[in-house]
């Protein structure tokens, strides 16, 4: 597994703290980060490949610098956003994950059916040359992790994939995520996926507010959520 280290990284958007300084060594397989709406969450994930930079400290990957080091950490982590639109950029879904291997496979013969491979392996091959637009929701988020996946990153940092699913994809995608060989840092709302997890960091108010086994950090959150509405 890659070690991931946050040396005091913290971000600020003008007086606002978006996360406070932070010490964090991630060395785990598969990672869960929970929270509510705007507690910081996403921001810790995106620092993570440098989608994000830290106003103070750093964050490394394995030695690398994400700020000084960001393309070769991007070679090393995949990024996968909650909403697939924001990834699928070609018109067909062939199209897309070539032009995810296109640094990777310079010859097109090669590339488009390494590409076909990549769709196969994710139960896509029927869908090749259909429209990324013409897909359903699940099938959407399935190609954009796809996309990602094609070039074979050893991490992959998911953030809330499977918000915009309903019930039955959220289940297929999070169990594909959960039987992936990378090493994964998931960012999501739902408890269930989290508690099988290996570790889960709780968000609150820019902070980590408690790190932990899955189990025990998913029963925190829980009380918490109970304790603040007891209060209101």
């Amino acid at each position: 597994m890659a070690e991931i280290r946050f040396e005091g990284a913290g971000v600020t958007v003008g007086e606002r703290t978006i996360l406070a300084p932070t010490d964090l060594v991630l060395r785990e397989r598969r990672i869960a980060v929970i929270g509510g709406n705007g507690s910081g969450k996403s921001t810790l994930a995106r620092l993570i490949n440098g989608l994000v930079e830290p106003s103070v400290g750093h964050v490394l990957v394995d030695g690398l610098d994400t700020v000084r080091q960001g393309a070769l950490v991007r070679r090393t982590v995949g990024f996968c956003f909650t909403d697939p639109s924001a990834q699928l950029v070609m018109p067909t879904c062939v199209e897309d994950v070539e032009l995810s291997l296109r640094e990777r496979i310079r010859d097109r013969t090669e590339r488009r059916a390494a590409a076909l491979a990549t769709l196969a392996r994710y139960g896509l091959e029927d869908r090749a040359d259909v429209s990324v637009h013409a897909l359903s929701g699940g099938q959407r988020q399935l190609l954009a992790l796809a996309g990602v996946l094609a070039v074979e990153p050893d991490v992959l940092v998911a953030d809330e994939p499977t918000t915009l699913l309903d019930l039955a994809n959220t289940r297929r995608t999070g169990d594909l995520l959960l039987s992936l060989p990378q090493q994964l840092v998931l960012v999501t709302h739902d408890l269930d996926l989290a508690a099988r997890c290996d570790r889960v960091l709780v968000v609150e108010d820019a902070r980590i507010r408690y790190d932990g086994p899955a189990a025990e950090a998913v029963a925190d959150y829980v009380g918490s959520i109970a304790e603040g509405s007891r209060e209101r």
